[in-house]
């Protein structure tokens, strides 16, 4: 495969170092990309980076994922308006566990010709001292080049200013690919475009330590923005995609590729999944001629989703998809759900809260549909049921305003559904 081919038509390709594609050609070698733990969970803009590691195996070349337990220690000024808080050792070792855990179910580490790989710098870096870094390091990298980074140059101008921890990030993270360079033989570092300063400054310190002809290439791809042109990444809005089912259940990350837009949805398609061109093209095409039918969201959203959550977290995805959205249910398909599916549904639905203690020993039906404000008074409620017959519980249309309401009706202790007509649709949190 010709792999920088393959990243170009999928929109994976930004700038590469020189000779780069022609290098790849000529041989099975191995190559990086780093992943930052500052936090227990990858993202989508994560994501990118790891599926260039597995277009990479799928070339027939060695993938290794550097988890950052020591340069997270530091911070990587690249993209940042300003220093962020330095984070504890013990949160560092955790969060790179998390994250090594996550790049495991991407990669094939069992095959005999090229096992991918997860290495943490801490392994290295943790053990240099702070004169072997200067001597080994940072005597082979002039100040004038560090000062040209766009990243330095920017936080130089900026009213924070760049620390010298963070001043140095750059000539740890070349470090990483000297070290990865000379003990794990890898000649390629790949990432997203940010990282451009921090990779060159990798392959000119193996130029400057191995010799000039050493083999150190690299690419970069674009980096996932939104639509204001930010990075997508970790926010402190919580609007981030995250890989963790328990920061974005699969339902949510579901949705998320479902609801995107037709021009996004064309670009995900190539980045995202691992279809081949033709039958993308295939999809655009059928797309673009029924647009109505969302399909190329649909099968956008089916593949990532079975990516990251598996084909378990695929099905309780479509499940609670079919349950919100896809009219009238059973009650044998609610009972399917599971207590995290309805905790789900019930973040991104009209959710009421009810107290657990009043169905111990039954509530009548009138009384519920009132005091949850679906009906405005008892003989509202009755009217629903009786006239309009437009009440149902749990799926199933309430027949009889005599009807009691107790804890056999509710699922996993905490959830039921109350719907009233087509569109008011109610999940209903016991709470004590």
């Amino acid at each position: 495969m010709n792999l920088i081919e393959e990243f170009r038509w999928r929109g994976l390709f930004q700038d590469m170092m020189p000779g780069t594609d022609t290098f790849l050609m000529s041989g099975p070698t191995r190559g990086y990309v780093g992943v930052d733990p500052s936090g227990d969970s990858m993202h989508i803009g994560n994501l990118v980076a790891v599926t260039m590691l597995v277009h990479l195996q799928r070339a027939g070349h060695s993938p290794v994922a550097l988890v950052g337990g020591a340069t997270g220690m530091v911070g990587d000024p690249s993209g940042k308006d300003k220093e962020r808080p330095l984070m504890s050792e013990e949160l560092l070792r955790h969060n790179a566990e998390c994250i090594r855990r996550q790049l495991e179910s991407f990669l094939d580490f069992d095959t005999k010709l090229n096992p991918a790989e997860v290495v943490n710098n801490y392994d290295w870096l943790g053990q240099m001292g702070f004169l072997d870094f200067l001597r080994d390091v940072g005597k082979h990298i002039p100040i004038s080049y560090m000062l040209g980074k766009e990243s330095v140059k920017k936080r130089m101008t900026s009213e924070s200013g760049i620390s010298y921890t963070e001043f140095a990030y750059q000539l740890l993270q070349g470090y990483d690919y000297y070290w990865l360079y000379t003990h794990k033989d890898v000649r390629l570092q790949m990432g997203g475009s940010d990282q451009w300063g921090n990779i060159t400054t990798g392959t000119e310190l193996i130029r400057r330590k191995v010799g000039p002809d050493a083999q150190a290439y690299a690419v970069v791809c674009p980096l996932l923005t939104r639509e204001d042109g930010t990075k997508f990444g970790k926010t402190a809005d919580g609007s981030s995609v995250w890989l963790d089912p328990n920061r974005t259940s699969p339902y949510e990350f579901y949705q998320y590729w479902r609801n995107a837009t037709d021009a996004d949805a064309e670009k995900y398609i190539r980045l995202f999944t691992l279809k081949g061109r033709e039958e993308i093209e295939a999809l655009i095409e059928t797309h673009r001629a029924a647009p109505h039918q969302w399909a190329l969201q649909l099968q956008l959203a089916e593949e990532v989703t079975r990516r990251v959550h598996g084909d378990t977290g695929l099905a309780s995805a479509q499940k609670l998809t079919q349950f919100l959205y896809g009219g009238y249910s059973t009650r044998e398909a609610l009972a399917g759900l599971s207590a995290e599916d309805w905790a789900a549904a019930a973040r991104v639905s009209d959710t009421k809260s009810f107290a657990r203690e009043r169905l111990t020993t039954g509530v009548n039906i009138l009384d519920l549909l009132t005091e949850l404000e679906i009906a405005k008074s008892r003989s509202d409620a009755r009217r629903a049921i009786e006239a309009d017959k437009s009440v149902r519980i749990n799926t199933e249309r309430c027949e009889s305003p005599e009807a009691v309401i107790g804890l056999e009706d509710v699922f996993h202790g905490q959830y039921l559904q109350v719907q009233r007509g087509k569109k008011e649709k109610y999940i209903v949190a016991l709470v004590s």
